[in-house]
Parts: C-alpha cells; structure tokens; sequence
C-alpha cells in the first residue's frame, strides 16, 4: 500500500486528522501567535467550540464559510471548524478591496464570513458595506479580532451592523457563546459524518475571463497530497514553522498549517511579512523551517545587517526552505545556504486546480537541479509536456504543462463551461504553462501560454486588470503585460489607448488603481500609446507589448 494511500486511511477527512493529532501530540504547541500558545489539545477544543457556532448560526453540510483575515490562531480554528461543520472554506485575499471580497463571497454564496476590523487600518466589514454588492446568502460575519486574528473582538463587532446585505456582525466570544445551545455530542457526530470526498474549500482563482473562479478540492486530495509534501520536503514533528505566506493561498494554508498539522510541527503564523520581523522571529523562535516564494528571501537579502552592510551571520536554526511560484535568479540558492544558513533549499510547482501541488525536487537533489528545475511529480500525479496535437513531447523540447491524476479539481463551483474548458480531451488538466521536461522527468517552466503573470507569488490576471482599467473615463483601450523586476519577479505594465479628445497621467492612473484592486494587481509603470499592435483579427499582440516593456525596464 502506497504512502498516500495510507495517509487516506488513517485519517479520511481533516475533522478525523484534528482529533488524531490532538491525541497523538497532545499538549504539544501547535500553533504560537504571538504571546497566545495553543497546543495540539486546546486545537481540538477550540475548533469543537466553534464547530457548535457554525451549528447554531444554521451552517449545514455542504454550505460554505468565507475567512477574510490575516494569518493568526483564528484563522486555522475557523477553517478546521468549517470542515468539522461539513461546510467548505472560501478564503478570500486579504489584499482585495470590498468589490472584489463581495464577488467572491456572492459567487460562493458564503452563509458566514470570519474577518477582523482594524488590521493595517482596514475595516472589512465597512469595505463590504461601501462594496454595495447584495450578499444575500451571508447571513453572519463573525469579527475575529480587532487588529489581527489573533486578538480580542474589535470595534464594529457589536451585533445588528449591516453588512453588505445585512447580515448579523458578532464579535468571536458572542459567536462561540451563541454555540453553547448545540450539545458537544451533536458537534462530533456532525464532524464523524464529513467524508473523504467532500468538498473542504473553494479555491477561487482568476481565468482569462477577467472573473475568479472556485475551484473545489475534497478532503481526500487534500490530505494526501500535503501529507506527501510534508514528507518529501522533510517537515517533521518538533520543527517550529514561520507561515509567512498568506493562508488565504495554498501556501500558506496546505503547505502551511495543515502540513504542520499533519506533520506534528508547529506554526508560527505572520499576519504582515516584514523583513525586520521575520528576522526577528526566526532568531527570537528558533525557526527551522521558513518556505516562501523567491521574492521573500530576495527582500531578506537584500536587508542589509546592523552594522554590517554586506553580509549576516547565518541562522543558526534555520533548516529547510521551499520555494517556486517564479522564475528563481541563478545565486539565490547558493546565497541561501551561505548568508541564511539553510541546509536543504528544495523547489517545486503547482496550481490552485490541481492542489496546489504537482512536482517537488528531492532532498539530495543537486543545486544545480534544485535551481534550474520545479522537480519532478509527485507519488500518484502525471505530469507531461505534450504538442499542439495533445501527444507528449520529446524530452528537452518544449511544449504545454498538463496534469492528471487524483488531485485534479472536481471542477469550479457552478461553472461548468469554466470546468470543461480547464482540462483537455483525455481529461488533463491544461495548465496554461510552457515547460520542458529533461530525461529525468525532471519539469523546468520557460514561459506561460497565457497571460498571468506572478508578482512576488500572487497570480495577476490581465484580463481581471484591464476590465478594472476600462472603467476609467479616459482609457479607451488597454492591455497589461508582465515585466521583469527584481524584487518581486515581476509586475505589471500597462499600455494605455486614451479616449478621443482626452489625456492619461500614468502617476494618476496608478494611484486610481490602487483604490480599486489589490496592490499585487496595480501596474508599476503606464505607458499610453496612439494604437495598440494587433493581427489582423484585431487581436492585440501582447508578444511586442511585452518585448517593449522588458526593453524600457
């Protein structure tokens, strides 16, 4: 019996793995959020708790539970309730605006939403309620804390304030109190009826449509595939983990807390990445394990040290770092190891529809591999480069990424023209992605087919971008292209066409932007031109668009 499949067995869904960890590393720390410790037994507890909440604010099995707040102990005991309650998770990017939380939310049809009030002086609940947007499924939204999920209630908990469509807003304590009349023996045959194949979240990630979509993956996939992730990359029981990508991505909840969870190691969430205080945590905690995408050990980097402006002593505790998500520049591995002090740097590769995980490189596998290469698949998914005609490509020639295997999505959520669309004729998934495979199996990614580019780990869509630009009085035209940047991989450019008779300033537009999207998604640089270049279908050329914005980078 293979690995995964064992996994599957002993613990079948995520409400089963809580309990299986509160018995087996008991009183251990799990999760250190600050000065709050919360140990793998008061897990179990807390999420019974607030498992009994959802009950009795109507949640049923199947229903979804929106969680829009920054990292912190809440956050994993809101998700880990949800799925004890048989709901799904919906986690929304902490960076979107309310238009933007308000789509997800009513696609979705969310029936609670976990947020906070107050974080980086940001009100969720008020963007919601300026969105406009009609939520008529969010019934409750719980405030977490007041300035990070890891604190008491906030101001604007008090019961009755509208929210976007007028549900209820509670504070965390009156949520879990109002909990108290659903019986603790309701709450665990509620939690011992989820099964493996139902759904434990809704991904939701951009298209080329311009509008997010939801990817659903079951508890089974889930599992499995970050139980086989944790043990590749090598994350044991007794590492001390600082989470400090986001939990609202795969990263930083699959790969992150629940690869604690399943590991027995503990997280220590980070609700802001700061350089000043990732530092700071890794040598005040003793951190051995710190994953991230490459642009956060590029700003570590770059961090000079006190009084000492070319180099750090490396950590003495730091032990393992994986990476991908973007291109990684030719001396960040090696710097790793020699200014950070990592011992084993591994990379690797997936997407939102297939997990969130396909290829890892292997502890023992060259730099050089380990630099070039996302790895190769992991036990139980294909992964291929293959032609225009579908078949697979000769090694070391260059062609479409496509996935199969058991952590393919069920599809996204009440969109099956989407559905169809992602996957091809033999039912792999299309990943959008140009790669070659060498003779090992090993995948290295040269380009994208589509357009998305990724700014400092987060996905930006052009589509999503420019019907944001479109909006604006004077665009008549526009068209967003990724750009190299050395910091943050790269970011977005946009090209302008003004309206008849009007005129663009790019400082401004930029500016325009950022109240209306997440900061990930806002261009760094407007370039306005008379025409956009096109084909003779009119179809914009974004190939010259691109080679003009890496020119004048």
């Amino acid at each position: 019996m293979d690995e995964g499949r064992r996994r599957d067995l002993e613990h079948g869904t995520v409400p089963r793995l809580v309990r299986t960890a509160a018995v087996r590393y008991g009183d251990r720390a799990a999760i250190v959020d600050g000065g709050e410790v919360v140990s793998f037994a008061r897990l179990a507890h807390e999420v019974a708790c607030a498992t009994r909440a959802l009950m009795a604010a109507g949640v049923e099995r199947g229903d979804r539970v929106g969680i829009w707040a920054p990292n912190g102990w809440r956050w994993i005991v809101a998700a880990l309730a949800t799925h004890a309650a048989g709901a799904a998770v919906v986690p929304v990017n902490t960076r979107y605006k309310g238009e933007e939380a308000a789509y997800v939310l009513g696609r979705s049809g969310a029936r609670v939403l976990f947020t906070v009030s107050g974080f980086l002086g940001t009100d969720y609940v008020a963007l919601l309620r300026e969105a406009g947007e009609a939520l008529p499924a969010l019934e409750t939204v719980v405030v977490m804390a007041g300035a990070g999920a890891g604190a008491g209630a906030g101001a604007g908990a008090g019961a009755g304030a509208g929210a976007g469509a007028g549900g209820r807003v509670v504070s965390w304590d009156a949520f879990v109190t109002a909990g108290e009349r659903v019986s603790r023996a309701d709450a665990d045959e509620r939690a011992l009826a989820v099964e493996a194949d139902d759904v434990c979240d809704v991904m939701f990630t951009s298209g080329t449509t311009g509008k997010p979509k939801g990817a659903l993956c079951t508890h089974a996939q889930t599992l499995r595939a970050f139980g086989d992730w944790a043990d590749i990359v090598g994350l044991r029981a007794g590492d001390r983990y600082l989470v400090a990508l986001p939990f609202f991505h795969s990263f930083g909840y699959k790969a992150g807390w629940l690869a604690c969870l399943l590991a027995g190691a503990t997280s220590y969430p980070l609700a802001v990445f700061d350089v000043d205080a990732v530092l700071a945590r890794v040598e005040a905690d003793a951190i051995t394990v710190l994953p991230g995408p490459p642009s956060l050990y590029q700003s570590i980097l770059a961090k000079p040290a006190p009084g000492d402006a070319a180099r750090r002593p490396a950590s003495r505790s730091l032990r393992l770092a994986v990476t991908g998500a973007a291109v990684i520049p030719p001396d960040l591995v090696p710097r790793m190891r020699a200014e950070l002090g990592f011992r084993t740097v591994l990379t690797g590769y997936g997407l939102t529809e297939a997990t969130g995980v396909s290829t890892l490189c292997r502890d023992g596998d060259d730099e050089e591999t380990v630099r070039t290469t996302s790895g190769r698949a992991i036990p139980g998914v294909d992964v291929r480069v293959v032609d225009a005609a579908g078949d697979e490509a000769p090694r070391g020639t260059p062609g479409e990424v496509v996935v199969s295997g058991y952590t393919l999505t069920k599809g996204f959520f009440d969109d099956p023209a989407a559905t169809a669309e992602a996957f091809d004729a033999r039912g792999r998934l299309r990943t959008g992605d140009v790669g070659v495979m060498d003779a090992r199996g090993y995948l290295r990614i040269t380009d994208r087919m589509k357009d998305m580019f990724i700014v400092g780990g987060f996905n930006a869509y052009p589509a999503e971008i420019e019907a944001v630009l479109l909006r604006h009085a004077a665009i008549a035209q526009a068209a967003v292209v990724g750009a190299p940047d050395e910091r943050l991989g790269e970011v977005g450019v946009a090209f302008v066409v003004p309206r008849a008779g009007r005129t663009v300033d790019g400082e401004g537009l930029v500016a325009w932007c950022r109240e209306r999207m997440a900061n990930f998604k806002v261009p760094r640089r407007v370039v306005v031109v008379d025409a956009m270049p096109s084909n003779a279908t009119g179809k914009v050329l974004k190939v010259e668009l691109r080679e003009r914005a890496r020119r004048t980078t």
